[in-house]
């Protein structure tokens, strides 16, 4: 799957049934993906760093279930109330 014309830079051992670039910059890259691993299906945020022109990973965080993600969502949201 690519994400603004190239391919997200995830292990070729996971299939990428989607991928939605969050941000990019020169030196750094984070997307949020649809991957299948053993017949299961997952979604992850990424964040990779570029060294020696290479994407490296650097961070993945995999949300297992739409229970865990309705908890993330809970807690950014009541934490932004107290911003600004």
């Amino acid at each position: 799957m690519s994400a603004g014309g190239e391919a997200l830079p995830i292990s070729e051992s996971l299939k990428v049934i989607e991928g939605i670039t969050l941000y990019r910059t020169e030196k750094w890259w984070s997307a949020v993906a649809l991957v299948e691993s053993f017949g299961r299906r997952q979604i992850a945020v990424y964040l990779w760093i570029k060294q020696r022109d290479q994407w490296k990973r650097k961070n993945k965080f995999i949300i297992h279930n739409r229970a865990e993600w309705q908890r993330i969502k809970g807690a950014v949201e009541k934490l932004y109330e107290g911003l600004p």
